[in-house]
């Protein structure tokens, strides 16, 4: 693959050892010492990828990253900096960077950033060429009716089936089964899908999970164990809850995103990892990386291709295909249950449409299904009210569980929003999540 390389940096001996390193792959490399000879020449050249020194001396890099992107909207740029930190990382991804490097700029992990960002450059035109393409279906009356974009990019990703995927959306829009229906879409169908959830472990368990552990590498360990990145072989590693991944962890995953290499727990056996990752999220991963929660540069290796659901209120013209699929064989809808399910919000999504359609059908029988038997909240009658009974006392810990759910379903289940509306930490708001059984 011949990719063109534009460095702008003011060290000259910088720009002279980069442009001499990606030489010697093949690749055309220009260099540029200002923003502005760099922008002249990314309009003349139009290079695959950019790299970025933040300080220039006729401009701050996020200044000339914004001019460049305003002159190519998709151009891929690689920042560089010696004076990394959180807020840099945070404002580099807000101004539309590829990817961010630390000074001193390690070769290898340089190279592989820039056939990320290439990588994802084609993805995006790949993209644009089948939006391009639905419109112009549906422009002549022929669009398939369900989600066309999204469908269209699952079967992108299940085509590129070395790059990572990650999946965003609100809890309950189907983030597993578009995971499961892009591996067994892709080369690596015949290969083991594998998932965890990066909220529901302890780190070390998680890690034994994940890399395997030898015998002895902590109290329970009687014996080997082969971690989920063995079991996938060259299958899919599905991380869910990618937000939750513990701070400890995270370089080891991005290890293994980088090297292709995994060490077992208490191991000194360096195993190669064939796998592809595919993590979700239900969270904005950018809002992690601004709370220190989640590294910058390992979320930079996840979103190579990022995949959002809409929620379900977001496509009524899907409510009542998903619902009759759900439907027990022999289950009917009224077409009253219908004008219910297509008003609903479905704040739980598919899952809450699913889990509605299911205990419907069970308290229907043999009846068609009516508005009575879904049970939804906003189409229940109101009860009457009785102004003589004594109010219901609700003790302190039922009120303070209800005040943490309504917390949660306002920010979308995001923790450290949760915890910040109720006004507590964060380990706090941990604590009373397993008191009273919402984790």
């Amino acid at each position: 693959m011949t990719l063109s390389i534009l460095v702008i940096d003011d060290d000259e001996t910088i720009r002279a050892t980069l442009v001499e390193f990606f030489e010697t792959f093949g690749y055309t490399a220009r260099a540029a010492a200002t923003a502005t000879e760099g922008r002249q020449l990314a309009a003349d050249h139009a290079p695959d990828v950019v790299l970025l020194d933040l300080r220039l001396p006729d401009a701050d890099g996020v200044r000339a990253l914004d001019a460049m992107r305003a002159d190519d909207p998709e151009l891929a740029v690689i920042v560089l900096t010696g004076f990394a930190d959180v807020r840099t990382a945070v404002q580099a991804m807000q101004h539309g960077a590829s990817d961010l490097l630390e000074k001193p700029i390690d070769l290898e992990t340089l190279a592989a950033a820039v056939q990320r960002a290439a990588e994802r450059g084609r993805l995006k035109q790949e993209v644009a060429v089948l939006r391009a393409h639905d419109r112009a279906r549906e422009s002549e009356g022929t669009a398939p009716p369900l989600a066309p974009t999204l469908a269209d990019l699952i079967e992108l990703a299940a085509r590129n089936a070395e790059a990572p995927v990650l999946l965003q959306g609100e809890t309950g829009t189907g983030k597993g089964y578009v995971a499961r229906q892009i591996h067994e879409r892709s080369a690596r169908r015949a290969a083991p899908f594998v998932e965890i959830n990066c909220a529901s472990l302890s780190t070390t368990f998680f890690e034994s999970e994940l890399f395997g552990h030898e015998r002895g590498a902590f109290t329970d360990a009687r014996q080997a164990k082969r971690g989920l990145l063995e079991v996938a072989g060259d299958g899919t590693v599905f991380l869910d809850e990618i937000a939750e991944l513990g701070s400890d962890v995270q370089p080891r995953l991005l290890k293994v995103l980088e090297e292709r290499t995994f060490r077992r727990l208490g191991g000194t056996t360096t195993l190669r990892s064939g796998s592809r990752i595919i993590a979700a999220t239900h969270q904005p991963l950018a809002d992690a990386v601004a709370d220190r929660r989640f590294r910058a540069d390992l979320y930079y290796r996840l979103q190579v291709l990022t995949l959002t659901l809409p929620p379900l209120r977001a496509r009524v013209e899907e409510i009542l295909p998903m619902a009759r699929a759900f439907l027990p064989k022999g289950a009917t809808l009224s077409s009253d249950a219908e004008d219910a399910l297509r008003a609903y919000r479905w704040p739980g999504n598919i899952r809450e449409l699913k889990n509605t359609l299911w205990r419907a059908a069970i308290l229907a029988g043999e009846r068609p299904i009516a508005v009575a038997h879904l049970g939804l909240p906003a189409l229940e009658p109101p009860a009457l009210a009785d102004t003589s009974a004594p109010l219901p006392v609700m003790t302190l810990d039922a009120a303070e569980k209800a005040a943490i759910e309504r917390a949660l379903d306002a920010s979308h289940g995001n923790r450290s929003q949760t915890a910040r509306q109720l006004g507590i930490a964060r380990s706090t708001l941990l604590e009373k999540l397993r008191k009273y059984g919402l984790e």
